[in-house]
């Protein structure tokens, strides 16, 4: 292709050199610069001085006429001056009227004859052309006339021309026509000087312009023709526009051209056109002559270069209409292997039906982009094709690649096709299996709910026999459905699917299983409902049977209506089929429970994957339409660039279940009891809930004051949303809470089995992510704490109690004012220290109110004790510090609540003492007794006058059995308080009505983490934990109910 565009390209150019070649050369021919190469610009000095013109006017054969007028300083004119103008003067004429020959009129009445013959002398010692005649209009002097008719009789041979000596104007008329002479010669020819130079120079200038616009359209067409063509559509396309771009610039260059030659006639036409009974004079009309033939070069020029360009530009757009080809085949070859790589993708057809249908979605909504790749694919294929009809400087190559686009495109088509009846005929399978499972499973309950106590009677196995035979009628189709029918209609999925092939067998197995528990449990009611052919009469036992349990049950006397002596009839006969009836109601209960697990994994994993698609379906339909210029002006001020506030890190929790989880738990799904390692291997990727719920609060106060907006609403409306985006936002939270119930569940039906330790543990991590989100969120609105609260160790508990204050000054006791009125104070236990806070409500009303906490006092835990009783009620206690120099009594709402702060912080105690004692050992082993005794800044025990009555207290307080212990300290199953004893708050730190709250503990936050006394066997220690993960099971259980029962979108 290359070559034959090269070939075309070289006789194009070559033509358009021989056109604008020729151009040059007619333009010097017109201006006759190859005899004469001087311009009136070189010489305008010269030229002004007027001591020679050519008037324009005709001698009686045409012959051009030059005047010399009068000018006194012609003496002073030097030779070159002199003949460089009349050089130019010769050289204007055209050859036909400068080969007639040249008059010479000399003007010379006012001067003196030795000027007259000065200047003869020069004209006829040097003439550049053919001089025909000269006349001399001689001094008008009298001596002066008569001298020159003296003297010009004595020198006539010496001028070497013909010269004719005039007296007056009336004889150079009987010479030359007055309508050929200037006015100055008693003429009628209107001739000024100034005006016939701007003549020639504007004449002259248009010639030179024109002879360089030719070279340069030379210059240009070579340059076009040795430019080497791209191979890339960008390099091609900004060539093409290149080499436009300066065409056009050239095209403009020949209209100003054009443009400028027109002005020039108009110009030389200037005296017709204001006096329309003049006319032109012999010049003038060469003139006019000369600038139209220029003009005829202009447009020949102007119309080689288009016939060029036409060329060049077909050539140009030829090659730009390749390389976008190849561009274009490039991409979508890149993209076919794309769509061909992610349909291989496609090769598992699922393990449930959801999924597989979730697969099918997935498959349609890419098969709705791969064909508009393909719709590409077909258009481009036109393209090539239509390149081939209509250039024969298209190479075969072109060809080839659209019959491999048309290749690719069928096999991806009939690919798509094979996919789609795969998974379509997958998920027929799998519903049609799952139609079995569903009887068989329908039939494991029934054959549960038949009361095996009732069915020993006629009329109760009557009634679970008609049952089972219902239910075995109705369900002659599945029956029916064999294992070699399956084969055979599902043959291609079956072949390359041995997890199918598994689940198939599974399935027939199961169904095989059933029907033989059916036909056992069928005859064992066939016999129970024969009918008795004599009535039984049950006989009175004797009063000794009555006394002996053994012999009670060792015999019974049945007496026969039919037999004339009594039947001894024997129990054991009974024992068997109840023994019997034991172990396949055993087996039956296993096979429930299976089937309840299976439930639960069921729910777990079908609101797992639609929670999976609330979230992305709220990240494209309002996350993503932030960043869409189109709707930029909906969003106000107030939302804009807080996409990350309003969604918090819903996309890190996207991308978290989507690629990871959600497909984790499916590997699970037959075998749900042991889920709970999912839920473990995971646990520390589940904590980015933990930032999600502590940027809720930011998250509800901006869609608040945002949600009437009317980039909402649009978004709401594209969606077809019934509920708005908050529903959505609150999603991740109830989320996370619904796990806990969903393993609890599992919990329930898993019991014994391998697993279940997984899913306890599993449990307490989800209870500990809840518990640590909540307190969280209660420390980040601390307000006033100037230290940081890292430092003070980790956050235990936290609650709100009434508190009363006494501090001692001196020898006095001074109780703070509003002694009988408590302070509300929201206390917060770490490790390190005791925070006193005041609640505090935001402005606002109803849901709208935030609650924050103002710091009011910090107890360090090491110089603090406390006194587990204190007066006038059961559920105050007593913290102080180290000198009793001020005492905090704190009221909790219940005993349990103050067994449980009480609990924990002897424990802190208990702890700091063990060390201090460690520390002591270390130091001086000889006094541990009386570093023990003394434990003021180790364990903030009540400080006594003497050693003694300080020990008595160390044991009463620090101390395992002691009997100062208040009744309830010791948290087991006991003990432990009643569900309706347990209040909870429904609406927990800065979430609005209707959040589902994450406090998985009682009232106030802050008694999840009861712990036992500081010393406790480990079977205590586990019944405490137990009956932790209870309370906080039954409030977040409660809470979550609510919730879902105020706010579940889209239901």
């Amino acid at each position: 292709m290359a070559m034959i565009w090269m070939q075309t390209e070289k006789t194009v150019v070559q033509e358009l050199q021989r056109r604008l070649s020729n151009v040059s050369h007619s333009i010097d021919e017109i201006m006759q610069k190859e005899s004469s190469p001087l311009f009136a610009a070189d010489i305008i000095t010269e030229l002004k001085r007027q001591f020679s013109f050519l008037s324009g006017g005709r001698g009686q054969d045409g012959s051009p006429i030059i005047i010399f007028p009068e000018f006194p300083l012609f003496s002073e004119i030097g030779d070159q001056e002199f003949r460089n103008v009349l050089t130019y003067l010769t050289s204007i004429p055209s050859l036909s009227a400068a080969g007639v020959g040249f008059i010479v009129v000399i003007d010379r009445r006012g001067d003196r004859w030795a000027c007259l013959k000065a200047t003869l002398l020069r004209i006829s010692g040097w003439f550049p052309a053919n001089l025909r005649l000269v006349l001399v209009l001689r001094p008008s002097a009298i001596l002066q006339r008569t001298l020159s008719d003296v003297f010009f009789k004595l020198h006539r041979d010496d001028f070497k021309v013909p010269v004719i000596m005039l007296s007056s104007v009336a004889d150079l008329h009987s010479y030359i026509e007055r309508s050929q002479l200037t006015q100055d010669l008693g003429g009628s020819q209107y001739y000024c000087h100034k005006t016939w130079i701007s003549h020639r120079t504007d004449l002259e200038s248009f010639a030179a312009l024109l002879k360089r616009m030719a070279q340069r359209l030379q210059m240009f067409g070579r340059e076009l023709a040795e430019t080497e063509l791209p191979n890339n559509h960008l390099t091609a396309g900004n060539l093409h526009n290149a080499h436009s771009s300066r065409k056009d610039r050239l095209k403009e260059e020949m209209a100003e051209a054009l443009s400028q030659g027109r002005k020039l006639l108009e110009n030389i036409r200037e005296p017709v056109r204001r006096d329309p009974d003049s006319s032109l004079n012999p010049d003038q009309l060469e003139n006019l002559a000369t600038v139209h033939r220029l003009l005829s070069q202009l447009n020949e020029s102007s119309t080689a270069f288009d016939e060029f360009w036409i060329q060049h530009q077909n050539k140009l757009e030829l090659c730009l209409k390749l390389c976008q080809f190849e561009h274009s085949f490039q991409q979508l070859q890149t993209e076919l292997e794309q769509a061909t790589e992610t349909m291989n993708a496609f090769s598992d057809i699922g393990i449930s039906p959801a999924q597989t249908e979730h697969l099918l979605q997935e498959l349609t909504n890419h098969e709705r982009k791969v064909f508009e790749v393909l719709d590409r694919v077909r258009s481009l294929v036109a393209e090539g094709q239509g390149l081939i009809d209509s250039s024969q400087n298209v190479d075969d190559s072109v060809a080839v690649k659209c019959s491999e686009l048309q290749k690719a495109r069928e096999n991806l088509i009939q690919e798509l096709k094979d996919k789609k009846t795969m998974l379509t005929q997958a998920i027929e399978l799998y519903r049609r299996l799952d139609t079995v499972c569903k009887w068989c499973d329908d039939g494991i309950y029934m054959l549960a709910s038949q009361p095996l106590d009732k069915c020993q009677s006629q009329e109760g196995a009557e009634s679970a026999l008609s049952e089972l035979e219902f239910y075995l009628e109705t369900a002659n189709e599945k029956q029916q459905w064999e294992i070699s029918t399956v084969w055979l209609e599902y043959e291609s999925i079956l072949n390359n699917e041995l997890r199918i092939q598994e689940q198939v067998k599974r399935t027939f197995e199961k169904k095989a299983s059933l029907q033989e528990m059916f036909e056992r449990r069928r005859v064992s009611l066939k016999k129970l409902a024969a009918k008795q052919t004599r009535p039984v009469q049950p006989v009175a036992p004797r009063p000794e049977s009555l006394s002996s349990p053994a012999h009670r049950d060792h015999e019974n006397i049945c007496i026969s209506e039919d037999s004339d002596s009594n039947v001894p009839c024997k129990q054991g006969s009974f024992d068997q089929v109840d023994r019997s009836s034991r172990n396949a109601s055993v087996s039956e209960e296993e096979e429930t429970l299976a089937v309840l697990r299976r439930h639960v994994m069921n729910e777990l994993l079908e609101t797992e994957r639609a929670y999976v698609e609330e979230l992305l379906c709220v990240l494209q339909g309002y996350a993503a339409e932030m960043d869409n210029p189109s709707m930029a002006p909906l969003i106000p001020a107030a939302l804009q660039n807080k996409k990350d506030v309003l969604f918090g890190n819903m996309q890190e929790i996207y991308n978290f279940h989507k690629r990871i989880f959600l497909k984790e738990l499916e590997t699970y799904t037959d075998c749900p009891e042991l889920v709970g390692r999912c839920f473990l291997d995971w646990m520390r990727e589940l904590q980015i809930y933990e930032k999600y719920c502590h940027n809720k609060p930011r998250s509800e106060s901006l869609w608040r004051q945002c949600s009437d907006c009317a980039f909402f609403q649009e978004c709401q409306k594209k969606l077809e949303h019934k509920l708005g985006l908050d529903s959505y936002l609150l999603k991740p939270v109830q989320r996370i809470t619904k796990y806990q119930l969903l393993l609890k569940e599992m919990i329930k039906y898993s019991k014994g089995r391998e697993g279940s330790v997984e899913l306890q543990a599993a449990l307490s991590s989800i209870l500990g992510i809840l518990k640590a989100v909540n307190d969280s969120m209660h420390l980040i609105a601390i307000t006033g704490y100037e230290g940081n609260l890292g430092d003070l160790g980790r956050l235990l508990m936290q609650g709100s109690f009434s508190v009363w204050a006494e501090h001692k000054r001196g020898h006095v006791k001074v109780i703070e004012l509003a002694r009988f009125k408590p302070m509300q104070r929201h206390l917060f236990l770490h490790e390190k220290a005791l925070l006193f806070c005041k609640r505090r409500e935001e402005s606002g009303e109803g849901y709208e109110k935030a609650p924050s906490y103002s710091f009011k006092q910090e107890l360090s835990m090491a110089a603090i004790g406390i006194t587990e009783h204190a007066k006038g009620d059961s559920k105050k206690f007593e913290i102080w510090s180290s000198s009793r120099d001020e005492v905090y009594t704190v009221q909790a709402v219940s005993e349990e609540v103050k067994t449980i702060w009480v609990t924990e912080i002897r424990k802190l105690l208990t702890g700091q003492l063990e060390a201090c004692k460690e520390a002591s050992q270390q130091r001086a082993p000889d006094q541990f007794t009386s570093d023990t005794s003394s434990t003021n800044g180790c364990g903030g025990v009540e400080k006594q006058k003497t050693e003694e009555e300080r020990g008595k207290e160390l044991e009463n307080i620090l101390e395992p059995g002691t009997t100062q212990r208040v009744k309830g300290s010791s948290f087991s199953f006991e003990t432990k308080p009643k569900r309706q004893d347990i209040r909870s708050d429904p609406t927990p730190l800065g979430w609005s009505k209707g959040s589902l709250s994450l406090d998985a503990s009682v009232e106030h936050d802050g008694y999840f983490s009861a712990e036992e006394q500081m010393i406790s066997d480990p079977e205590e220690e586990k019944e405490d934990k137990l009956c932790e993960d209870e309370l906080q099971s039954m409030r977040i259980e409660e809470e979550f109910q609510l919730s879902e029962e105020t706010k579940d979108p889209e239901e």
